[in-house]
Formats: structure tokens, sequence, C-alpha cells
């Protein structure tokens, strides 16, 4: 989870920076110092929102693969039942 915050910190100091050389002011003067904490607690923040729609995404996709190896397996399981022998594996 810290990766994507640092990475995100990072670039918002980079975008600050860029701003900066854009606009033909110091990049480092005192007048502009102030800049680089607040992009880079804006950077951290999103890098942080990301982390977390990534964590639910990827618990729904464990789940939703669940369901479905769930669904494979109770088939299977009423196909033996039923006399059919072995389940056929699907063809790719």
């Amino acid at each position: 989870m810290v990766h994507r915050m640092v990475f995100w910190a990072g670039f918002g100091l980079a975008t600050r920076a860029w701003q900066l050389g854009i606009e033909r002011r110091p990049i480092l003067g005192k007048q502009t110092l102030w800049g680089y904490p607040v992009f880079a607690a804006i950077g951290a923040s999103f890098g942080y929102w990301v982390q977390g729609v990534d964590e639910r995404q990827q618990a729904m996709l464990q789940e939703r693969k669940q369901a479905i190896l769930d669904k494979r397996a109770r088939r299977a399981a009423r196909q033996q039942e039923a006399g059919q022998g072995e389940p056929k594996a699907a063809a790719h």
C-alpha cells in the first residue's frame, strides 16, 4: 500500500516542479516551497484512494471466482450422481 502512496506523492512533487517550470519561476525558491508538501499530500491521498479501490476490486473478483468454482463443483457432482460419468473438460 505504501508504494502507491509514495509513487503518487512523488507524482505530486513532479507536477509542482513542472508547473513552476512552465511558469518560469524558481523551482526551489522561498516563495514556492510551500506548494511541494501540498502537492505531495494530494498525490499521497490519491494513491491511498486508488489502493482502496484496488483492494475492493480484488476482493470482488475473488468472491466471483470462488462462486464460479463452487458452481462448477456442484454441477460436476450432480453429473456424477446422475450417472453421466466423468464431467467433460471445457474446450479451449
